[in-house]
């Protein structure tokens, strides 16, 4: 679910050095036949988008992606290492080792077939009744299959100290509600060709009338999607917030027992989130109004479409056929090292985290990046001192906020134990699902346990970062903090310009429209005063209307309230770290380097961190089911808001890039 944890989708935050360039601006990335005043995203990044096609296996391609290619690759050397040297059993080397080798056993994973699944596939034909097809929801919900509801433990939104359980709306194929709900040519043809996908899954399991049966799955899928919050609503908080005694979750869905769900996974919980109220009555409701067969239709399909990328060929290859191709416009499926990589991170990912930082990351890069936070910290609390429209009392609480952010930075202080996880070289899909098992295991053991501040929801070879409102705190995976991201060789403009422009996001997230309403414990709480609040809800409205005003293609808009906590933290944090840069001596200055002011330096390191080609597909994907604006415009917007970047460039009264007179956007 993740409704409540803020989180960046980061591209590279510096422009890659060229060989020969040691000032890390490569002036080949530029496209000077436009000018800076009219698209910057285009006069910085032009070059590189000619040069650079997005290649066949990806549905866009960044800087981003280039530095995940070589992460990948060094990845790729400690799983095969390990493959070749798996070690005592229990250790961390023989996990790694074995799930990689099972990953790769494409003849061992043929010779199954469907063997994996039979004992599943057996279940759903044997039910019975309403009964039988809520027990088995049930039992798979608890081993980790998130097939009609997610589960997740989270802090307690009035209590921060505590997780408990949340329990919200699910059971959808497609990345969204409102693709079942749209009627416009594309959304409708689109639906055909995922009902048809689902079709020949269903088949391929053996199904003789699985175009029926897929009818069945839309139909299902449709009923739910009705019964969904959208993504808007989904932003707020309270919205995910609904508390139950068991005795009265049961009495919502009295077709579901939720006492007899937590009953011996988690005896210690007596009550819990049940997120999303409306959408429980509803599938509760279709429980028994739905004939079985429906039902175990609908099962068959989340089965095998969870299964799909750890089976053979045949599974895989109709997967990316609408997962890969037709919903992200990829042409190819990436090569098998590369998923099973992926999987492994997904899996066992902080197994994999231990030896990726040891060969990448050394404990005074730590200290670097800390050294650069307080830096911002420094300019975010200059910034809310000097802001017009908040009152004393509410800045207080502002400070005390940002006084007790944490900060973490590289990997975690203490390893994930995954003692309990038994992986072996028998199955690609039996160590997916252990793993899955396990992980649902953990999190069962937290409802109504202290919150253990230690953890992390990313990876160390994750190439992003996110902030997180009820523990107060941002988190910078190692993978974020290497060069070209963080780079103690480079001049200040590129470091503050990219890195210092993503550390000043993730602050600005904790006073975003959703962040804001977190207080310095974590806890949802109003901390502003009545009229600051009205303040700052008139500014944030405006930003939502210049983005709502984008249109990146076809007649598609900006969804400007679904992408405006990003919009506000991407325009807070540029400001942030500019401010951050001036501090510096060459922020101070005006000696060029290649040409190019300390201040265009720094412009054009932000602009280069969000270098991005998209396939339309793709691009359609972001701007229909996404709360990030495309990167074009998380350039071209934030800057045209910053007279400062005006002035670097000398855009004047009518530059697309400037703002008309009462049209700028203040927030932070």
């Amino acid at each position: 679910m993740r409704l409540l944890v803020v989180m960046l989708a980061a591209a590279a935050a510096t422009a890659a050095a060229s060989p020969g360039n040691d000032h890390g601006l490569d002036a080949r990335n530029f496209d000077a036949a436009v000018p800076a005043c009219r698209d910057f995203f285009q006069y910085a990044n032009g070059g590189w988008l000619k040069a650079n096609p997005i290649p066949p296996t990806y549905s866009h391609w960044s800087l981003d992606d280039e530095i995940g290619e070589r992460n990948d690759a060094l990845l790729r050397s400690i799983v095969e290492d390990a493959a070749a040297h798996p070690g005592a059993p229990g250790s961390t080397a023989q996990k790694v080792g074995d799930f990689h080798a099972a990953a790769m056993d494409e003849a061992a994973i043929e010779h199954a077939g469907l063997a994996p699944l039979r004992a599943d596939l057996d279940a759903i034909a044997a039910l019975k009744d309403s009964a039988d097809l809520a027990d088995l929801i049930a039992a798979w919900q608890r081993r980790g299959e998130a097939v009609l509801f997610e589960l997740e433990a989270q802090p307690d939104l009035k209590d921060s100290t505590t997780d408990i359980a949340y329990a919200g709306q699910g059971g959808l194929g497609l990345p969204d509600r409102d693709y079942y709900l749209r009627s416009d040519a594309k959304s409708r043809k689109l639906l055909a060709q995922y009902q048809a996908h689902v079709a020949h899954m269903l088949a391929l399991l053996g199904d003789a009338n699985s175009k029926d049966e897929a009818a069945a799955v839309v139909a299902l899928e449709t009923r739910l999607a009705k019964a969904s919050l959208d993504r808007v609503a989904l932003r707020d908080p309270a919205n995910s917030y609904h508390i139950f005694a068991l005795k009265e979750a049961d009495a919502k869905m009295p077709h579901f027992s939720w006492s007899g769900f937590f009953h011996n996974a988690a005896p210690q919980v007596a009550k819990f989130s049940l997120a999303h109220p409306d959408f429980f009555a509803a599938a509760d409701r279709a429980l028994t109004e739905l004939p079985l067969a429906q039902w175990q239709a609908w099962l068959r399909w989340r089965l095998v479409d969870a299964a799909a990328p750890y089976l053979g060929k045949a599974f895989v290859d109709a997967d990316f056929e609408f997962h890969g191709r037709t919903l992200r416009g990829a042409v190819e499926l990436k090569p098998r090292w590369k998923r099973a990589v992926a999987s492994a991170d997904q899996a066992i990912g902080e197994l994999l985290g231990q030896a990726y930082v040891a060969r990448v990351f050394p404990p005074e890069a730590k200290q670097r990046a800390l050294a650069l936070v307080e830096n911002l910290k420094t300019a975010l609390r200059a910034r809310i001192a000097q802001l017009d429209w908040m009152s004393a009392p509410t800045k207080q609480a502002a400070f005390a906020k940002l006084d007790t952010l944490i900060a973490k930075i590289g990997y975690p202080d203490k390893w994930r134990d995954y003692g309990a996880l038994v992986v072996t070289r028998d199955s690609y899909l039996g160590n997916m699902r252990a793993a899955s098992a396990f992980e649902m295991q953990r999190t069962f053991a937290k409802f109504g346990h202290p919150v253990d501040r230690s953890e992390w929801d990313m990876t160390p070879q994750t190439v992003n970062a996110y902030y997180n409102p009820m523990g107060n705190e941002i988190v910078f995976p190692a993978a974020q903090l290497l060069p070209p991201y963080f780079d103690a060789s480079a001049d200040d403009a590129l470091n503050y310009g990219g890195i210092g422009s993503v550390i000043g996001h993730e602050m600005t997230h904790g006073f975003d429209d959703q962040g804001s309403q977190f207080d310095a414990k974590g806890n949802l709480t109003e901390w502003w005063s009545p009229d600051d609040r009205k303040q700052f809800e008139a500014r944030t409205a405006k930003l939502a209307q210049q983005f709502a005003a984008y249109v990146p293609i076809d007649d598609l808009h900006i969804d400007g309230k679904l992408t405006l906590g990003e919009n506000i933290a991407d325009l807070g944090g540029l400001l942030v770290a500019y401010d951050a840069f001036k501090l510096t001596a060459q922020g101070k200055g005006d000696e060029k380097i290649d040409g190019l002011t300390p201040d265009q330096r720094f412009f054009l390191s932000y602009a280069q961190t969000w270098r991005t080609a998209m396939r339309p597909e793709q691009l359609r994907l972001q701007l229909q089911s996404n709360e990030h604006a495309p990167a074009k415009f998380r350039v071209n917007g934030p800057l045209s808001d910053v007279p400062a970047f005006a002035r670097a460039f000398d855009c004047h009264a009518g530059a697309a890039m400037l703002r008309p007179p009462g049209k700028l956007v203040t927030i932070w």
